[in-house]
């Protein structure tokens, strides 16, 4: 009796034939020296081939040879699009970004992924590419107004960086008006000769209607307001009560008085606190929704977190990261109802300093949902009534007040930066349009959760960082050379010592701001410092956190809503499993991905909500034209001053042309406009009275004039 052995051929072989050949080969050499006939060639190399090109591993060229793209010098990364037609590609493994001609352009929109060839220097010095491949196309929709000229329909995108016109076949428009607010489905993606060509697969209606603006940036983005049945049947089926059976297997705190404190409109908590005196300091509890317990690797629940990466929080709605099932449901940590946790344990000494700390998984029943607002009237004011209420968890809400107060002493000793800066909300009227723009206010409960958060996030870096499990740390970096030279120059402008050599420490910018700290010029030079900072990302390389002054951290406090923090999850209940290293179902290469992946959905998010923010301030501000308003001066260019309406913290533009009439000198370094003939000056954080003058809801720009001469 014989059998014979089905061939089968892996990434890594395919991968490593490509590595060791001193030319690119196509697939018939490859199959060939496999030993595979044409038949086999199609059912096993070519997907393993399509799979290398998708990941930007591997180019095919104009001979139909396949090669490694690390070996054709070929630069992986994001587009970068600018509205002006040109654009850069971001490189996935850092380094200088690659300029981009309005030529090579034409053929990608922006968030693309691609391939591409340094081909030279621009006239700036600028490294300048071609692309070679495109390895992903972000956009398969596109939102934006249809309109019909000379017998030729074609949607023009909302998003200004999208700056391709989608061709719409006049057979392929629909029922569809011209001006209206549509979605195209790409057919055919843009390339060098020609524009991008589509059908409207959806009319969303006119820009102005209530809800318009929420609709446009879920589309814009490509972001899912809806999930996969599949998603949604998994996530049902665990029901809305834990099981007992895992529950009996864990630490029971359902007696310890843990207690929620969100904001009044939030719906998913997936964090409690408690605190009680230790004879040498604070034994610090925060309780986290063991979201890992029910999202595993692998299941449908968990590629859709992963490929959503965050929840995205709009003005009047929220795209959550996890059905509302789980996130709002079975994992959210309601009052009076048993919820699994995974618990990070403080133990704190009278200065806040965390002595020691350990993990484990839990079952608990929160004693009380408390507000920001109903937590600082009781321990500032005095709230008899709401003091009677929740007599129960006053005794925790002391010790929690005293901790926190040690907690925030050694953040302010270690020389953590803080931008204290006023939030806005827009409150509707019952026709769904912005009724008011109202300031939100923080106050020492706020502050009271983020230490909290931020003391176990760092003790979450390190537990998973001792077991050597690969993980993705938050890293905050200082900020870069070339916005430190324009920092420095400032700073020695406003007279102060710059005490850096080279990279600076946080506690050398903390100590900036407290010698600024009530001065005219103090929010002149936190609007400075803020822009100096760099961005801050998800990777498994731990380079610290520069904002926090932190040399380990990572994000493990909400799991509900954000992709990084289940993944460390999942490592800390590896290690609480005593499961073996090798098991563990990430590596670092993966890692690297996901934590890029994770950074830009983050980003996604951020442009998502900041476009819906943009447009309904235009939208209110359409009625205030011709108001005036005090304001400050946010931003100081060669054209003119950006102004912030102190009211409504909504910004605006004074052009150049609308200043007291003379001619203005640009200075980059005092960020400042002076008129050369009658020496009037206008710098950053300077109050100033504006009158509004237009708006442009589609430009989300608003055109204002400096009141009086």
């Amino acid at each position: 009796m014989s059998s014979s052995r089905t061939p089968s051929v892996t990434v890594e072989q395919i991968r490593s034939m490509l590595s060791e050949a001193s030319r690119p080969l196509t697939r018939r050499a490859l199959s060939e020296t496999l030993g595979l006939d044409k038949q086999q060639s199609d059912e096993l190399v070519k997907p393993v081939l399509e799979t290398l090109i998708a990941a930007g591993e591997v180019v095919r060229n104009r001979r139909a040879a396949y090669g490694l793209a690390a070996d054709m010098d070929l630069v992986r990364g994001r587009i970068s699009a600018h509205r002006d037609g040109f654009g850069f590609l971001i490189p996935d493994d850092g380094g200088d970004d690659l300029y981009l001609s309005p030529r090579q352009m034409r053929q990608v929109f922006h968030g693309d992924r691609v391939l591409a060839a340094v081909t030279g220097m621009d006239r700036r010095g600028r490294k300048e590419g071609g692309i070679v491949e495109v390895v992903e196309r972000v956009h398969q929709k596109v939102v934006g107004r249809l309109l019909l000229e000379s017998g030729v329909a074609m949607v023009v995108p909302d998003d200004p960086r999208l700056v391709h016109d989608v061709l719409v076949p006049l057979e392929r428009v629909g029922k569809a008006s011209p001006g209206q607010i549509v979605v195209a489905r790409i057919d055919k993606p843009p390339t060098m000769e020609r524009s991008a060509v589509g059908e409207i697969i959806a009319v969303l209606g006119q820009a102005d209607e209530p809800g318009m603006a929420t609709d446009i940036a879920i589309f814009s983005h490509g972001l899912d307001p809806d999930f996969p049945p599949a998603v949604l049947e998994q996530a049902e089926s665990f029901g809305d009560r834990i099981d007992q059976g895992i529950a009996g297997k864990r630490r029971d705190l359902r007696d310890v008085p843990l207690l929620t404190i969100d904001g009044a409109d939030a719906r998913d908590f997936d964090d409690a606190v408690f605190a009680e005196r230790t004879d040498s300091g604070f034994r610090l509890l925060v309780a986290i929704a063991d979201v890992a317990e029910y999202v595993q690797p692998g299941a449908a629940l968990d590629e859709e977190a992963q490929r959503r990466g965050t929840s995205v929080y709009f003005p009047d709605r929220v795209l959550p990261m996890l059905p509302e099932s789980l996130s709002n449901g079975l994992c959210s940590l309601r009052p009076d109802e048993d919820r699994l946790c995974v618990v990070c344990e403080m133990r704190l000494d009278e200065s806040g300093k965390v002595r020691s700390s350990r993990f484990f998984e839990a079952v608990m029943r929160s004693h009380a949902r408390l507000t920001y607002d109903q937590v600082q009237r009781m321990m500032t004011t005095g709230d008899s009534e709401l003091r009677a209420r929740f007599a129960k968890v006053l005794p925790n809400l002391d010790a929690l007040f005293e901790a926190y107060r040690a907690l925030f002493k050694r953040r302010q000793r270690r020389g953590a930066l803080d931008f204290d800066s006023q939030e806005v909300y827009f409150q509707f009227d019952p026709e769904g349009r912005v009724a008011d723009i109202l300031r939100r206010q923080r106050h020492d409960t706020h502050r009271l959760i983020e230490e909290f958060m931020v003391a176990a996030n760092v003790e979450a870096a390190r537990f998973v960082g001792r077991a050597g499990l690969a993980m993705l740390y938050r890293v905050h970096e200082p900020p870069p050379a070339d916005k430190l030279e324009g920092l420095e120059d400032f700073l020695r402008g406003q007279g102060l010592k710059v005490s850096w050599k080279d990279i600076p420490e946080p506690a050398q910018f903390a100590s900036l701001q407290a010698q600024v700290a009530g001065r005219d010029n103090e929010s002149l030079l936190n609007a400075v410092l803020l822009r100096s900072l760099s961005l801050a990302v998800y990777q498994p390389e731990n380079k610290g956190h520069f904002g926090l002054a932190l040399a380990h951290y990572a994000h493990f406090t909400s799991p509900i809503r954000r992709y990084p923090d289940l993944l460390l999850h999942r490592a800390i209940k590896h290690i609480c499993r005593s499961q073996p290293k090798e098991r563990f179902a990430y590596s670092e290469s993966r890692m690297v991905e996901l934590g890029r992946h994770c950074s830009w959905t983050e980003r996604r998010a951020e442009d998502a909500g900041r476009d819906v923010d943009d447009r309904l301030k235009c939208q209110f501000m359409q009625r205030h034209i011709g108001e005036s308003f005090d304001g400050v001066v946010t931003g100081v260019t060669s054209f003119g001053l950006f102004v912030e309406i102190t009211r409504f913290g909504v910004s605006g533009l004074v052009h150049v042309t609308a200043m007291p009439d003379d001619y203005y000198n640009f200075d980059p370094v005092s960020h400042s406009l002076t008129g050369k003939r009658r020496g009037l000056s206008f710098s950053l954080a300077e109050r100033v009275r504006v009158r509004v003058i237009a708006v442009s809801i589609e430009e989300r720009k608003i055109d204002l004039e400096l009141e009086g001469d």
